[in-house]
């Protein structure tokens, strides 16, 4: 007679949130910031505890405390979807976009690790793999940098990381200095050759002229064009698409597997940015993939390179990742152990339990304010 052992249940979830400063002042297009705050999500079970974490508020972490732990502590630390649905009915009241969302895209990440490590296996292990590694695109060049920040920058993810792609901020002040824009973007042109050349202008330009602006970045061979105007602008970034060579790219706010869906009926978008520390964790991450092969487009996993660095190997139509400056000097530099740098432009999965990563407290301390 088998006798079959309980699965190992959930025990506690500790959350924490750190307040990094950027290492320079940043903007982009419609946005300036100094700090970056990360919430980190352990979760326990069975004398193991998984890691997790998303890039916002660290009202997230109250969240996560108040209402997300009660609601998993007892469940079986393997049913990690059926986690994902119990945390994304239970904010159906204080509304899934935004904090919500990225404090289920924390807890959803802790809860894969956690698995993976009682089963001593890494995540990839669990999912699969497609192929080996997954290129990275080099990502900064904000609008704050003057020309020789920005070359030092996209010069050191050419020679430290073999960067074969590279991707600044344009769009400054809402769009109305587009004659730096397009200075700045000749000058990064000039200085990779024939590398790959992206562009996002967060939302900065209206229609008009992000089709006037999108006409001399195809003569610059630009051949990514990240949100030209707002991405709630569905018809726009469609009429954008139609008009330029450059693929038109969106989804980075992308909450829930519906707002995918409606940016993919729309025809807005020549690839799908999906960010797992935003849309619900690895377990959405794949669901909005696969509805985006479903229409034979393929997706892009936007910033935190190391989470998706640890599972992008298993989603086949995964065109690459985005190696953000600030999120790559957090997790490889100031709070995680095991993360590295892309080799030869590609992020590799680590071959250890887990995704792999581990955080150094006692340093992260520093910077706790919740």
């Amino acid at each position: 007679m088998t006798v079959t052992q309980p699965d190992p249940a959930i025990v506690r979830i500790d959350v924490a949130a750190y307040s990094i400063p950027t290492d320079a002042p940043e903007a982009d297009g419609t946005l300036a910031w100094d700090s970056t705050t990360v919430v980190v999500v352990h979760a326990h079970a069975g004398g193991r505890r998984g890691m997790g974490w998303t890039y916002g508020s660290a009202a997230a972490a109250h969240l996560i405390h108040e209402t997300l732990e009660p609601l998993l502590c007892g469940r079986s630390a393997f049913d990690v979807s059926g986690a994902n649905g119990r945390m994304s009915k239970a904010v159906r009241n204080i509304g899934r976009p935004g904090i919500a969302a990225t404090a289920i895209s924390a807890v959803d990440v802790a809860l894969w690790d956690l698995k993976a490590r009682l089963l001593d296996l890494p995540i990839i292990g669990l999912l699969g793999a497609t192929r080996e590694s997954t290129p990275a695109y080099g990502s900064g060049g904000f609008t704050t940098y003057d020309d020789q920040q920005t070359t030092k920058q996209v010069q050191q993810w050419i020679d430290d990381c073999g960067i074969t792609m590279v991707k600044i901020k344009i769009g400054e002040s809402w769009g109305t200095c587009a004659d730096r824009d397009l200075q700045r973007v000749a000058i990064v042109r000039k200085l990779i050759g024939d590398r790959a050349l992206f562009v996002d202008a967060n939302g900065g330009y209206d229609v008009g002229q992000a089709v006037r602006v999108g006409h001399a970045l195809d003569e610059l061979g630009v051949s990514w064009f990240e949100e030209p105007v707002s991405s709630d602008n569905l018809p726009g970034l469609n009429t954008v698409r139609q008009a330029l060579m450059a693929d038109v790219t969106a989804g980075e706010y992308g909450w829930d597997l519906p707002y995918f869906y409606r940016m993919i009926a729309a025809e807005a978008v020549d690839c799908l940015q999906i960010d797992a520390t935003r849309c619900g964790g690895i377990t959405e991450f794949l669901r909005a993939a696969a509805t985006a092969a479903a229409a034979n487009l393929e997706v892009s996993a936007h910033c935190a390179p190391h989470l998706h660095g640890s599972f992008g190997s298993a989603v086949s139509n995964l065109r690459h990742i985005e190696y953000f400056h600030d999120h790559s000097r957090i997790e490889e530099r100031l709070l995680f152990d095991g993360a590295r740098q892309p080799s030869t432009g590609q992020l590799t999965p680590s071959g250890e339990c887990g995704h792999g990563y581990v955080l150094r407290e006692a340093d992260a301390e520093q910077w706790r304010v919740a």
